[in-house]
């Protein structure tokens, strides 16, 4: 399986606003505002990420301002009437913080969002200090690529190392992210790996193997 050159590093946004856990609770509204954010990193120290407070843990206070729940309903949201109650970003954030390495591929990046239902990950470095941000929308420019330059990494990472010696040439075309393989193979069990090896390419969208086994000769007996 080729692998990819992007990892979320290369796609994060590296100008991060972040609070501290003594940012009041409007402070931390007011920089969402201003920076067009849901979620921003909690830190300590020299910028270990500690917790995450977003939208969603701000919400409570205004859920519950003017309202007296009753004990089901005390019981039940527990966590949102204590942050309904919350001063600051340490009292109000979702610890730990959900993150991903810089050198994580994108893949896991989608795979942790997808997961922990989430739409931006703090991106730390090896201490766990907070490098950047990374958020959905940044996962998805690697559809932007050109498509010439996904069609060389097809041919240098796929076509050339699964076919060395093909029968007659193998065709890499792109268009609108659809990688089409075309050519003459002498081994058609190679067809569903390449399949899955081109599909491993970032910024492609789906792949075609238009591939046929057997010799030219053959096709003139």
């Amino acid at each position: 399986m080729p692998s990819s050159p992007y990892t979320v590093s290369d796609v994060m946004t590296h100008t991060v606003v972040a609070v501290g856990r003594d940012a009041p609770f409007k402070d931390i509204v007011q920089l969402m505002d201003e920076w067009k954010v849901s979620a921003l990193p909690v830190l300590e120290g020299e910028g270990r990420v500690v917790g995450v407070v977003s939208e969603a843990d701000l919400l409570p206070k205004e859920e519950f301002r003017d309202s007296d729940p009753d004990r089901f309903t005390q019981r039940r949201r527990l966590d949102d009437l204590a942050k309904a109650g919350a001063l600051c970003a340490g009292e109000l954030m979702s610890a730990p913080a959900v993150t991903v390495h810089a050198r994580a591929p994108l893949a896991e990046a989608a795979r942790i969002m997808a997961r922990r239902k989430v739409k931006r990950l703090p991106v730390i470095n090896d201490e766990g200090l907070l490098e950047g941000v990374v958020s959905r929308s940044d996962l998805l420019k690697v559809f932007l690529r050109g498509e010439e330059d996904i069609a060389d990494e097809v041919r240098r990472e796929v076509v050339d190392r699964l076919f060395p010696a093909p029968l007659e040439p193998i065709g890499v075309r792109v268009h609108d992210g659809v990688v089409t393989l075309t050519g003459r193979i002498r081994d058609s069990s190679l067809v569903p790996v390449a399949a899955r090896m081109v599909r491993a390419v970032e910024g492609v969208v789906d792949v075609e193997c238009d591939l046929s086994t057997g010799s030219v000769w053959s096709d003139w007996q």
